[in-house]
């Protein structure tokens, strides 16, 4: 599998380390309300889809960027690529 590298082109897939769902990069704030439900949710609870998907690869025998693919997970096709950047309060992944 090539990931489009938004920096350095085509890459080997072999070159980066799948990080899991790009929603982890919003973690929940800690002095909410439901801070406790709201942790537990963000560290157990994970969505398994068939189809679309934004995912977390770091570029670890790289330039080590982290980076934010769009891929089918029914054909592995890879829609789309582009650097991870911290997120702000409220804003989606």
């Amino acid at each position: 599998m090539l990931i489009p590298h938004p920096l350095l082109g085509l890459r080997d897939a072999q070159e980066f380390v799948y990080k899991g769902d790009a929603r982890l990069m919003a973690r929940p704030d800690p002095q909410a309300d439901d801070a406790l439900q709201a942790f537990h949710d963000y560290t157990y609870l994970r969505d398994n889809p068939a189809g679309q998907h934004r995912e977390l690869w770091f570029h670890e025998q790289g330039d080590r960027s982290w980076l934010i693919v769009t891929r089918d997970t029914r054909t592995h096709e890879i829609l789309k690529a582009e650097l991870a950047r911290p997120r702000g309060k409220g804003e989606r992944t």
